[in-house]
């Protein structure tokens, strides 16, 4: 006959698991009131003053639409807009084409763990100095008369040097390529160096090329650190305001351009409409890439 569990048993079980729920709350409740007090409500707070009545060198708490309209038909802003989701794809893509062949020589083909650490030691070892620092590096790297000119037309591959190397569309996307290269990297070798070497022996055992296993074995398992990547990546990316202004002379205007200049102009409410648009921006980004690969299965 079936057993009937005892009214006390039951008693019991639902108390303990009261008890742990009342746990749970309480581990989750230092996380929470830091995430509402320091993310949540400045967030709020942000969008609030991005309807507030703007004058010259004034702001005033009455509610108007009147900077959302100015930036959404404004055809200076818009292309500040589609300029930093341009930039932010294209370095997306630079830095995923420098960083995989890396990580994936570190992660899959170096399997000495000391190794391993000392070269990913080596790619963070430029952020053992400042930001600004690694950022203005690329001036006279990147100038008429800078190193890489010279060595062009040294090795006789031109014959003048090219100034669209410095202050240009271009010089941001080498230096952001070079500056965030390294968050792409991490990730993934991460990611490579948990493949089980003997599912790929299996696979050559099997009769299957490089290009096949690349792409039903390497590539698959290593997409959740690929996904990471381009998180961090575009994350940076998008708030991007110093490496722009350094590199392109203050030609190439980004959101984050735009919210700096508009406070140093005191025009609160228009910066926190670019604001609140960048974080939309963000939202959406990193919510599209959370679509690709289920994190919390995979990690």
């Amino acid at each position: 006959m079936r057993q009937v569990p005892e009214a006390g048993s039951i008693s019991s079980a639902a108390a303990q698991r009261r008890k742990a729920r009342r746990m749970s709350w309480l581990l989750l409740s230092p996380g929470v009131l830091w995430m509402t007090l320091f993310l949540v409500l400045p967030m709020l707070m942000v969008l609030y003053v991005s309807f507030w009545t703007q004058t010259t060198f004034t702001v005033e708490p009455k509610l108007t639409t009147a900077s959302w309209v100015r930036f959404l038909t404004s055809p200076t802003y818009l292309d500040a807009l589609w300029t930093t989701v341009r930039i932010w794809l294209l370095v997306l893509a630079s830095t995923l084409v420098v960083g995989y062949p890396v990580a994936l020589f570190i992660g899959l083909l170096v399997r000495n763990k000391t190794l391993q650490t000392v070269l990913l030691v080596l790619c963070v070892i430029p952020f053992w100095t400042s930001f600004l620092i690694r950022v203005l590096a690329w001036r006279p790297m990147l100038g008429t008369q800078g190193a890489i000119n010279m060595i062009l037309m040294k090795l006789g591959i031109i014959s003048h040097p090219l100034e669209m190397l410095l202050f240009s569309e271009l010089s941001v996307l080498i230096g952001m390529t070079q500056i965030y290269c390294v968050f792409m990297v991490g990730p993934i070798t991460f990611m490579l160096s948990r493949i089980d070497p003997n599912v790929i022996e299996a696979a050559r055992d099997l009769g299957a090329g490089f290009w096949r296993i690349f792409r039903t074995i390497i590539l698959p398992l290593s997409m959740p650190g690929v996904v990471v990547g381009a998180i961090f990546v575009s994350v940076m990316v998008l708030g991007e305001f110093a490496t722009a202004a350094a590199l392109s002379g203050r030609k190439t205007n980004m959101l984050g351009n735009i919210i700096v200049s508009q406070v140093g102009s005191l025009k609160w409410a228009f910066a926190a409409v670019a604001g609140v648009i960048l974080t939309l921006l963000m939202g959406v980004v990193i919510a599209g890439l959370l679509k690709v690969v289920n994190l919390r299965k995979e990690l």
